[in-house]
């Protein structure tokens, strides 16, 4: 009775780290570049009360099944779903979508890299392209003249200003997009980051449209991949998984206080 207590709690345990995981989904449906996750779960340890292939007590077969008995779930983690969001037009010069593979790079304060899906980018006082947090965003070297006429940034991320009195575009830099050999490796660190990990493995950078690298989109944001649907059906098995182990537990308990009423 006492086991049966303690797994049933593993699972209502399990269901809520669940349930915390699909909120965070729907909470960020319309997070910028945002990647939809889903737990994983495992089965605990077993005991065994019989072991498989045992031999039988007059000892001229073996048993071809045994009897063991888990003891409960646990969640064993968590993983993303990098497929591309839809695109959201904006006509914000400054605004740029991944179609396809990649991240940008951004430089952060302490002197590390972040990686983001998120291109809703500006420019500073100094002319550097900044994220909405005032990270300057790698590979972009040069900076845009505050008297430009205008931004373009092609699909192979590069940037170009166009200056009153000259014919011909000045190129300010390239954006460049890191790919990772395991995406899900990747360190969530919030504000739309991620964090490269021994997980991850190293990222390798390049031009946008390169080995694999999706092209960029100048005018557009990339959207949160959540499918609200499903998650709310997600919700609601998890919710039904969560009450079932509930009851389970309330029985286990009823159970147990009927075996010591007859002790």
């Amino acid at each position: 009775m006492m086991k049966s207590l303690h797994i049933a709690a593993t699972g209502m345990a399990a269901q809520q780290h669940n349930v915390a995981v699909i909120t965070n989904n729907l909470a960020n449906v319309n997070t910028t570049g945002f990647k939809t996750q889903h737990a994983l779960f495992a089965d605990l340890m077993y005991q065994n009360y019989r072991v498989v292939g045992q031999p039988t007590s007059d000892g001229g077969t073996v048993r071809p099944t045994g009897l063991q008995v888990g003891l409960g779930v646990h969640v064993n983690g968590a993983y993303r779903v990098f497929n591309s969001g839809a695109l959201q037009q904006t006509d914000n010069s400054f605004d740029v979508a991944i179609n396809g593979r990649g991240f940008f790079e951004v430089d952060l304060p302490d002197g590390t890299t972040a990686y983001t899906r998120a291109g809703s980018f500006g420019i500073n006082a100094d002319g550097q392209i900044v994220t909405t947090e005032g990270y300057r965003l790698r590979g972009v070297n040069g900076t845009i003249n505050a008297n430009a006429l205008s931004v373009t940034i092609n699909e192979d991320g590069n940037i170009f200003q166009e200056l009153a009195g000259q014919t011909e575009l000045e190129q300010v830099g390239t954006i460049t997009l890191a790919l990772f050999q395991n995406e899900n490796g990747l360190e969530a660190i919030g504000r739309n980051y991620f964090r490269e990990s021994v997980a991850s493995g190293t990222p390798a950078s390049d031009n946008a449209g390169q080995e694999g690298r999706g092209i960029l989109l100048q005018g557009y944001l990339e959207r949160s991949n959540v499918d609200t649907v499903s998650e709310i059906t997600n919700l609601i098995e998890a919710q039904r998984a969560y009450e079932l182990n509930s009851k389970a537990l309330s029985r286990s308990d009823e159970m147990l206080q009927a075996t010591v009423n007859i002790v």
